[in-house]
């Protein structure tokens, strides 16, 4: 029972200070793979390739992979329910004072204010998705060679995927699934 609440707790948390949509989600996330042990740096690389190519929320796909994952069906509802509780008590709070205070300057100018941490929090999980897919921190600090640093693989990828997708003429217009598909068959390919 105690492994479901904090399970609902940690992603309560997640829930209600992730600012700014799902990617925001993963620095919180980060932080709890380091303090609960319930999942590794590269099962949350795997989390987030995974959460990006289903349908629905990354917030809520990585909650449901995480309660899965650490509890089965039970911690699914917990982890979830965790991260949208937050959600929809504030939004039931907002919705019901927003009409009196709409034109409020001061309401106006804290929404205004909470972009820049929304800002902050997608960029965080921009650079940690690059730390996690391009670096290999791991066997630079077992060797100290500056070259093993550095996934050679998956920064050829992410070249080869960036000037087929801002580049190329014919392959500019293509669905971005299309091209999941196609890193999905070369991290298979290459061993990634």
């Amino acid at each position: 029972m105690m492994l479901y609440l904090r399970l609902f707790w940690e992603f309560f948390k997640t829930g209600l200070f992730a600012v700014g949509g799902g990617m925001a989600t993963l620095p919180f996330l980060y932080d709890m793979s380091e303090k609960t042990g319930w999942f590794t740096a590269s099962q949350l690389a795997d989390m987030i390739a995974v959460s990006e190519s289903t349908p629905g929320p990354i917030g809520v796909n990585m909650a449901t992979y995480v309660g899965f994952t650490t509890a089965g069906v039970p911690g699914v509802l917990a982890a979830t329910l965790g991260l949208v509780t937050p959600s929809v008590i504030i939004i039931l709070l907002i919705a019901r004072v927003m009409k009196q205070f709409r034109d409020n300057k001061y309401v106006d100018a804290a929404f205004y204010g909470l972009r820049p941490c929304s800002v902050g929090l997608i960029a965080a999980a921009g650079l940690l998705v690059v730390r996690l897919a391009l670096l290999r921190v791991d066997a630079f600090k077992a060797s100290g060679a500056v070259l093993d640093l550095f996934n050679w693989k998956a920064i050829a990828l992410a070249a080869v995927l960036l000037v087929l997708t801002r580049a190329v003429k014919q392959t500019k217009k293509l669905h971005p699934i299309v091209f999941i598909g196609l890193s999905a068959l070369a991290g298979a390919l290459f061993s990634f």
